[in-house]
């Protein structure tokens, strides 16, 4: 049964509403249209493991995107999927890719402007555990180095984890340890494809909420938005991530106050609920299994009704 997010009708003076006496609460939350997707149904296009990636995110961004957009903001953008779909199947002209982690910005300066060097060093690194240790603990000289070593540590740690003290794959896929996901071949594939696209992809490292601020209100722009998931007191993000402190309303407030078209996911809480209603957007959540076979719901926030 599909229920949607409602307001409630509250006859209350407007000044005690400012005044904040009286909070509004979200009604229950419709089930998205589209439903969660097996990642291996659609394309695999970043290099990145990225935990809390939105692979599973495509049919909606597409369905989002049906009309092409001028360019697509992704200021937090990790693993980079979203900006990487719609720029290479044609429902952006540009993208405009921001991420504060200095690893991952290495890894996305890397592939944008030395491609074909970094599948090269993909294609001859042989992986074994002192070999991604020795790398590890190797400081790199330039910024092929630094985006390789970005690169071979997302693959070869536990849940593809680059934040400190983050471990490495022990027994991996089918008992093949620390090399079981590492697929050179499948790698500079995808890095030969970024490269084909690089003069339609811009990367930016740098505060992702100010980047947001600075972007939202310029014409032709539409935002992704995938905030580190840290609202309503959740753990996930301050594991996963460097950089996890986000100011979740500075967020929800800016993309009201400038009209901007968006998509936003969320982890479904009642903090972000309670945003949601605050400033009449419209939210479903999508069902799907997490890395350890459990079923969780995630939201999808946009401006206007397009999934329920």
């Amino acid at each position: 049964m599909k229920r949607e997010i409602t307001l409630p009708v509250i006859d209350t003076p407007p000044e005690r509403i400012a005044q904040g006496l009286f909070q509004q609460r979200p009604a229950e939350i419709a089930v998205s249209s589209i439903p969660a997707v097996n990642v291996a149904s659609v394309p695999q296009r970043s290099p990145l493991r990225y935990p809390g990636g939105k692979t599973w995110l495509v049919p909606h961004i597409r369905h989002w995107l049906a009309e092409p957009c001028g360019v697509l903001v992704e200021p937090f953008a990790g693993g980079g999927i979203v900006s990487l779909t719609a720029v290479m199947e044609g429902l952006a002209e540009r993208a405009l890719m921001v991420d504060l982690d200095r690893d991952v910005a290495a890894l996305w300066r890397a592939a944008l402007m030395h491609g074909d060097e970094l599948a090269e060093r993909v294609l001859t690194f042989d992986v074994t555990r002192e070999s991604v240790t020795e790398l590890e603990q190797h400081c790199p000289a330039c910024v092929v180095e630094h985006g390789f070593r970005t690169l071979v540590l997302n693959r070869t740690r536990r849940g593809g984890v680059l934040a400190p003290g983050a471990s490495l794959t022990r027994s991996g896929e089918n008992g093949n340890g620390i090399a079981s996901r590492w697929y050179p071949e499948t790698l500079a594939k995808r890095l030969a494809a970024i490269s084909e696209h690089a003069d339609r992809l811009t990367f930016c490292e740098g505060d992702g909420a100010a980047v947001l601020e600075m972007t939202a209100e310029i014409e032709g722009v539409r935002m992704f938005v995938d905030a580190p998931y840290t609202a309503g007191g959740k753990r996930a993000g301050s594991r996963l991530y460097a950089h996890n402190a986000v100011d979740h309303r500075r967020i929800f407030e800016t993309l009201a106050a400038a009209g901007t078209d968006f998509l936003m996911t969320y982890d479904c809480c009642d903090e972000i609920t309670e945003l949601v209603a605050e400033h009449r957007f419209h939210a479903v959540t999508v069902e799907m299994s997490n890395g350890h076979n459990t079923r969780i719901s995630e939201l999808v926030i946009t401006r206007d009704r397009l999934f329920a």
